[in-house]
């Protein structure tokens, strides 16, 4: 294996996902929600697969009705004007996109500066590029970004600011005044950057969303990345986006061509038909998961976890030394069998291992029954 990969390893999610399966646990580890999408959405995707017309190769850069739905989105909701002929690419989910615009605009050697605790494939895909990843650590209790290391953390071979928010896993939406900040590190050091969005409509508590692309100076340097998974609860489907400037939409469809080519053909008109869904939709997926939210912060709390609440995402974060572990890896191989529940340990997230050692991650994108079920297996098994 090349040296570039040692290291990486098998994905903790597939580790704890086997594990919910081989013990029969609720698996509040992996991020993907256990209800259906819209049903306007799915029968979409059906009539496409049934007319025939959509079960080949899609064109390279996507179907124009889909690139069309992601321009009207970025109007619709930011007042973002983008081409959808040249500056919309879509791609096999958020995952392709990261991994092929780092590919795409990363030499070996370049830095690129990303928020720590990171999702995984973050690290992997920086790796594949040849580049050098340098940390930015958010740290309980707040998880804020903490802009003087983050200027620190920005060298004479940085080449791409990777910006993650509402961020996973801490759940952490950054404020104007700190993507203001961000951009203007960014216009000042002429960096590239990469956002990725994913979780844009699962902010919570009235905390805003606002894309980085917004920002003076950021449009013509920003690769902006979202998918219709988490929105659309269709994590299996693999369809994503990025938004930028022509010349950026050509190195990241360079990359892109020759990872997948294209994907999810009969999913890519069912997505457009999901965009175009009208406000209400959106409201209320961010009050039920903010509920959810709500309800397994009271529970973990219940059972003795310290709570960081988050402002968004799937996602909240607990400390175990509250319960008298110290080892968040330790504590997430031994719950499936004792309390029938999984999670994922922060410390896979982190270079500073030690930063993250004793945090674990829990998705609440669940049924409220199975959140229940969770909360009180958990109780029991650790009060044993």
């Amino acid at each position: 294996m090349a040296a570039r990969l040692h290291g990486l390893g098998t994905t903790i999610f597939a580790e704890m996902s086997a594990l919910a399966v081989r013990t029969g646990a609720i698996n509040l580890g992996q991020g993907f929600p256990d209800t259906d999408g819209p049903s306007s959405m799915l029968e979409a995707a059906v009539g496409a697969i049934r007319s025939g017309q959509h079960n080949q190769y899609p064109p390279g850069i996507g179907i124009p009705a889909l690139r069309t739905a992601v321009t009207d989105h970025q109007k619709r909701f930011y007042d973002l004007s983008y081409d959808p002929d040249t500056e919309v690419l879509i791609t096999a989910g958020a995952t392709e996109a990261i991994a092929a615009a780092l590919l795409a605009l990363v030499e070996p050697g370049d830095e690129v500066v990303a928020m720590e605790p990171y999702y995984d494939s973050y690290a992997a895909c920086i790796a594949m590029a040849g580049g050098q990843r340098v940390p930015v650590t958010l740290r309980p209790p707040e998880f804020r970004l903490d802009l003087d290391a983050l200027r620190a953390a920005v060298g004479p071979r940085t080449k791409v600011l990777l910006v993650n928010t509402p961020h996973n896993p801490t759940g952490t939406v950054l404020t104007p005044n700190e993507l203001s900040a961000v951009a203007a590190l960014a216009c000042e050091r002429d960096l590239l950057v990469i956002t990725d969005e994913v979780y844009e409509h699962l902010a919570y508590d009235g905390a805003p969303h606002v894309p980085l692309a917004s920002y003076p100076g950021m449009r013509e340097r920003t690769v902006t990345i979202s998918s219709a998974g988490k929105t659309f609860a269709v994590t299996g489907w693999k369809i994503g986006w990025v938004c930028a400037t022509p010349e950026l939409v050509d190195a990241v469809k360079t990359a892109k061509q020759f990872l997948t080519y294209v994907s999810g053909g009969p999913f890519q008109p069912a997505v457009a038909t999901a965009l175009a869904l009208d406000d209400s939709y959106y409201v209320e997926l961010r009050d039920s998961l903010q509920a959810k939210r709500n309800l397994l912060c009271a529970g973990l709390a219940d059972v003795g976890f310290e709570v960081f609440v988050p402002q968004g995402t799937y996602f909240l974060t607990t400390d175990v030394r509250s319960l008298g572990y110290d080892d968040g890896v330790e504590f997430c191989r031994m719950l499936p069998e004792r309390c029938g529940v999984v999670a994922i340990p922060h410390e896979v997230f982190y270079d500073d291992k030690t930063a993250g050692r004793p945090l674990v991650r829990w998705a609440f994108c669940k049924r409220d029954e199975v959140l229940v079920e969770a909360v009180d297996r958990l109780g029991r098994g650790l009060r044993r």
